[in-house]
């Protein structure tokens, strides 16, 4: 008889959210009880963008979240040198790096 270890857990991941959804801003919101991360896709000249993904957490997975996420940054940053960023202006409109209309 094949014992179990109940301490594993199963996790499927289906062909649609293993795809993923890109996004360049994400905007936090919360409530007492919960941590609301809103996934936005930003374009280029496009005055409107849309959530694409729209996440809610309870505080503590909120900080368990930012516990992970800065233990992966340093990792990656150990191995590929550090994370530089740019200063955005307040009204969230994106520099993409180029001219304006260039292609």
């Amino acid at each position: 008889m094949e014992e179990q270890n109940n301490d594993q857990l199963n996790i499927e991941l289906s062909e649609e959210v293993a795809e993923g959804v890109y996004s360049n801003l994400a905007i936090i919101t919360h409530s007492s009880s919960e941590f609301v991360v809103d996934f936005i896709r930003m374009m280029p000249g496009v005055p409107k963008a849309k959530v694409k993904s729209r996440i809610i957490l309870t505080p503590e997975h909120a900080k368990r979240l930012l516990t992970a996420l800065e233990d992966n940054i340093d990792k990656f940053e150990a191995a590929n040198g550090r994370i530089t960023m740019q200063k955005e202006p307040s009204n969230f409109l994106m520099n993409f790096g180029g001219a304006v209309g260039e292609a």
